[in-house]
This record gives C-alpha cells, structure tokens and sequence, in this order.
C-alpha cells in the first residue's frame, strides 16, 4: 500500500534533514522505475550506491533501465536487487518477488494450462470415441466378410460312395479266403558283415597258412583274460611310456618317495587323486609310501593289484612284469602249437 504523504505538515518538510518517504517498490510500473526512484529521493548517484552495494555500477543501471542481458547468472542478478533495495530502504523480497516477475527464468519451461486442456479434451473426446468406434466396427465387418466369403458348404466325402467290396479273411478282388503259411524263421541278428579275407594273402603276409591262423586265433581267445588297463586320470610322471613296464597311480592323495640305491631321491611328489608315476627299466630304487593301499600297480598295462609294502624295491616290481609278459606269450604259443597241431591232425584225417 502506497504510503500517504499529503497530510505531512509544511514544518516538517522545510526541516534540513527530511527527505520524502520512498515510495513502495509495487507502485512503480517497473522493478527498475521503482529503483531509480528511490535512488533520487535519497539524493545518492550510482557511484554512491555501487560504493554501499559492492556492485558494479554497469549493473545497476542496468537494474534501473531494465536491461537483463547485461546482468550475470540469475543468482547473482537476484542477490544484487536484494542488496540494492535493502540500501534504499525498500522491502527486499518485494523487490525480488519483482524482479522474478519482470525478468522470468528463461530455463523453466512453461506449463499449459490445465483447466483449458481438460476442456479442450471434453469438448472434442464424443467425436474421438465416435471415430475410434466406427474405425472398430469397419475392422469387425471386413474382418467378419472374409470369414463367410472363404466358408464353402460341407459335402460328403467320396470314400463314403465307394462301396465295400471286402470283408475279413477274403482277399479284395477275389472270392477266396486268405491261408496263411508256416511263419519263417527269424533272421539271424546281424548287423556287420563277416570279415572277408582274399585267400592267400593272410598266409603270404603271416607265413602261417589258414588253419594255423584259426588256431593261432583261437589260443589267443582262451588266453588269460586281460586285467583293468591303466588309465591316466591326471598327470603322469617318470619315464616314457615305451620305457616302462611299472606304473603306480594314486587313489587317494599321498606323497610318494623314490630312492636310489646310493641315497639319492629319485622321485619325490604328493599325489593327487588319478595322478601316477611311470618307473624307469633296469633302475635300482625302493619305493618309500606311508600307505602302499593308496596305490594301484599297473605291470605291461595291466592292473596288478595294490602296492603291498611300505618300502618296495623296484626292481621286483619289474621282475614281476616281465614273468607275466613271458607267461602270457608262452601260454600263446603253446596253445597255438597245440591249436596247429590238432588242425593238421584233421585235415589228415579228412
């Protein structure tokens, strides 16, 4: 409310120290009328007002021209309007209510209004449901059209003219009744071919004809069965494959020492489950294991048991493998000479 300055005494304004109240910053037409205003009525220039603000006198008069692009930032802006009206005596957030009014933040975007929206949308939502509901039911119809154009009445089916001319136990086309003969035999279950061999080639290529071929066959198929092979389930250390007859693999984990005869240490390594050790050929060495249960012995491949003692040369072991290599060739030979001669023994006969 603008103050009311018409009935002040004419004693009072002659005094030396009176000055005119200023007037309210909302009565000014603009934020910086209001200022300027103010500013003459207290008789100070710019240079005296930038002096009691701390602000530059080029924004200022920009404040009082109402000129924004020369002001910075729009906070500082609002804190240099702030600092002006409190040192001319004016309401501060007034002013700065003003100056938001005057000069509006060009980084908020503006909101439509709801009220006219909303109107907008119940004056024209009857013609949108009109149009959606017409755009349904011309989709329903073409929809509904296409389905009784492909429709084609239901006619009987040709098998059902077609009379029947057969009945059980009789053969169509004749007036007899079917006899059945004696079921065959089943095919032998067979699923490969027998091996072909060109006469003469197994014998030129062997040296043995081929009745000592069956026979030599035969003695091998009634051999000693073959034990477990030894299968490598991780790493595998020592000697060469075709430079070991002995192999120790592990059942467990378990630490395995090897020693030659002089005390050195040939081998030294813990175990891990499935990992083995392939033992050289004519080495003198024992074997040193705190449980010989967690080793399995493989000899020429085979499995041969387990490891029996805690310290174990190895050269028994290797003995062991060549007696049963030697054995199991003997029983060879002895059941193919044995095979030989009872095949020759026939063909005589014959």
């Amino acid at each position: 409310m603008a103050l009311d300055t018409g009935n002040v005494p004419d004693e009072f304004r002659a005094h030396p120290d009176w000055r005119e109240p200023v007037p309210p910053i909302t009565d000014a037409p603009t934020l910086g009328d209001g200022l300027r205003a103010a500013r003459k009525a207290s008789g100070r220039s710019l240079e005296d007002m930038s002096a009691v603000t701390r602000v530059h006198v080029r924004y200022l008069r920009a404040l009082e021209q109402n000129d924004a692009s020369i002001l910075p930032s729009r906070v500082f802006s609002i804190g240099y309007v702030r600092a002006y009206a409190g040192a001319l005596g004016l309401d501060e957030q007034l002013a700065v209510e003003r100056f938001k009014r005057d000069v509006p933040d060009p980084s908020v975007p503006l909101q439509a209004p709801v009220g006219v929206a909303f109107e907008e949308v119940r004056r024209y939502s009857p013609r949108i449901i009109g149009v959606l509901v017409l755009v349904g039911l011309a989709v329903l119809g073409w929809n509904v059209f296409q389905r009784v154009s492909l429709m084609t009445p239901a006619k009987p089916s040709d098998l059902v003219a077609v009379p029947e001319s057969w009945s059980v136990g009789a053969v169509p086309g004749t007036d007899g009744a079917v006899v059945l003969d004696v079921p065959r035999a089943a095919p032998p279950d067979q699923t490969i071919p027998t091996l072909y061999v060109t006469p003469g080639l197994e014998a030129e290529l062997t040296g043995l004809n081929a009745a000592e071929g069956e026979a030599a066959a035969a003695a091998a198929a009634e051999a000693v069965p073959v034990q477990k092979a030894f299968n490598p389930r991780g790493a595998v250390y020592g000697a060469a494959a075709t430079a070991s007859n002995v192999v120790l693999q592990a059942r467990k984990a378990t630490i395995l020492v090897v020693r030659m005869s002089d005390g050195r240490v040939l081998f030294a390594r813990q175990l891990a489950a499935g990992e083995a050790w392939r033992a050289p050929i004519g080495v003198q060495a024992i074997i040193d294991v705190a449980d010989p249960a967690a080793f399995d012995v493989y000899l020429n491949g085979e499995h041969g048991g387990r490891l029996e003692q805690a310290l174990t040369p190895l050269s028994q072991l290797n003995r062991r493998a060549e007696a049963l290599a030697r054995q199991a060739s003997e029983e060879i030979a002895r059941r193919t000479r044995a095979a030989v001669a009872s095949a020759q023994g026939l063909a005589t006969e014959g």
